[in-house]
Parts: C-alpha cells; structure tokens; sequence
C-alpha cells in the first residue's frame, strides 16, 4: 500500500530579507520543522527569488550534491575549484561538496528577477574529490514528457550524481495523463508543482505544492490545467 505526505504551498517555511525571497520545502536557516526535515535523502528544496544583482557571497559546503534550476533569469557562480559560469533558465547547474567547496551566487542581471530551485540530496558516497557540472536541456523534449535531467550514471541523459536518484520535468497540455514508474526499488517521488495544477495518485496538487510518494512502484499523473509544469524527484528512501 502507497503512503504519501502532503505539503501545501502555504505550509512551507519563508523568509523574506528583502532582497531575497525564500520559500523551504523542509527546515533550513532559521526554519526548523521536526516534521519536515528531509525525505528520503532528499534535504533541501529552496525555491528563492533573488532581486537584480543581489546573491549569495562565498560559502562552504561538504558532503552534499547541490542541485540548482533556475526558473526565471541567470545566476552568476563563482567557486574555489575555479569555476566561474551563469546558469540560465532551460539549464541545470550540480556540485559535489564532497571533502569540501565554496562558492557564490548572484543574480547575473541588474534589472531582472532571478527565481531558482535549489535543492540538497545526501550522497551515496562520503568525502569524493569535488566536482562541478551545468548541462543546457532541450526544454522542447519535456512537452507531455518526463524529461530526464539528473541520474547517477554520467553516461545517461542529464547531469550525474553521487546518489541513486533521478529527476526528471514536464510540462502538460491540459487533460494530459501519464504514469511514471519509479527507477529503483526503495525510491520514493517527491512530485513539485512548478506552475499550474495536477493530479498525482488522485492528489489534487497546485503551484508549488509538494508530494511525497513512497512504498509504490509507481505513479498515476494528470495534468489539469494547460501548461501545468512538474518536477518530479525519484529519491533513495533510507539514508546511507
């Protein structure tokens, strides 16, 4: 029997610092929720809204794969492997933290809003030489389609990590219905509405709400509305 945990838009932690606007899907920074620490190995869901020019300065981490889509806009990142990019929106940027790695964030426009997805899984594998990688998707490859974007296999299709997970977005023309079977035994899907409204496993889900899904070998999906855009995250759901 599927078990699932349902997290409404309105139910996510926020701060809002002016020039930066964040929403957590689990606890981070100064919001902490027993309930809502991390599922599976997925620990961080970010959704921020950066204004022109503004970002985050250097900043370590370790021992994590740091996923980051930008919705809207470009970021500017700097790193201490040397690195020095901007992440468009259509393109995926990862980092393995690994034994250790700073970096920085910013806006890469004065004059327009920057709005990304950053998201944290724990790895499969402790203290790995850091690595950095973006990849520009073919965003066109997505329409009715769960397009993968992120695997563990640096061979398939989009970027890799250090863990046995999988991501993959859609967007839908309204009426639209799919299933998707989940890539490992054990996984789970975290499903993230990105725009629009849904039904997965007869959930009702709208912009930015979050589902978890576990203990199934797959999901039923529908798009209700035109448009509707999803991220789905097919995660480990016990923690090396």
């Amino acid at each position: 029997m599927s078990q699932f945990i349902l997290h409404k838009e309105n139910t996510r932690g926020h701060a809002n610092h002016g020039w930066l606007d964040a929403h957590h899907s689990f606890s981070f920074a100064n919001y902490y929720n027993p309930e809502r620490m991390h599922f599976g190995v997925l620990r961080v869901l970010n959704d921020d809204s950066i204004d022109g020019g503004m970002g985050f300065g250097s900043h370590p981490h370790d021992n994590m794969e740091i996923i980051t889509i930008p919705l809207a806009g470009a970021i500017a990142h700097k790193d201490s492997m040397g690195n020095s990019a901007v992440i468009k929106n259509g393109e995926i940027q990862v980092m393995s933290a690994g034994t250790g790695v700073s970096h920085s964030e910013f806006n890469a426009n004065a004059d327009e809003q920057l709005n990304l997805l950053q998201i944290w899984l724990f790895p499969n594998k402790k203290n790995v030489t850091p690595r950095y990688d973006q990849q520009t998707l073919d965003v066109a490859a997505r329409h009715n389609n769960f397009q993968q974007i992120l695997s563990p296999n640096a061979d398939d299709a989009g970027v890799w990590i250090h863990q046995d997970a999988w991501f993959s977005l859609g967007k839908f023309d309204e009426g639209f219905e799919t299933e998707y079977k989940i890539k490992k035994a054990g996984n789970g899907v975290y499903a993230f509405v990105i725009n629009g409204e849904v039904t997965i496993n007869g959930q009702v889900l709208s912009k930015r709400d979050g589902l978890g899904i576990w203990d199934t070998d797959s999901i039923s999906f529908k798009a209700n509305t035109a448009g509707a855009e999803v991220l789905l995250m097919d995660v480990p759901m016990e923690l090396n």
